[in-house]
């Protein structure tokens, strides 16, 4: 999967396995992370990391960059463990 601002989901993949959406969008989650841990905005995260336009559509892209960081903080506390074993879906 090429990964391109047109390829990020709304929400991405639930559930308890890595996917391949999860992976090919490894570097968006762990950027997500980072921004969080050094206290930037939503909203910079969102249009940086995400290439969302937060001032025309501040809804969704609010949708989205939440999604995908609880996405990134289950890969960091739970997901990891799959990949490193090599188990993903």
């Amino acid at each position: 999967m090429l990964v391109t601002i047109n390829s990020l989901q709304d929400v991405p993949p639930q559930g308890g396995m890595v996917t391949e959406y999860d992976r090919c969008h490894m570097t968006q989650y762990m950027r997500l992370l980072d921004a969080a841990g050094e206290g930037a905005s939503w909203q910079e995260a969102a249009q940086i990391i995400l290439g969302l336009d937060t001032q025309k559509e501040p809804e969704r892209a609010r949708l989205v960059h939440d999604a995908h960081l609880e996405r990134a903080h289950w890969l960091s506390s739970e997901g990891y463990r799959q990949l490193a074993a090599g188990r993903t879906s």
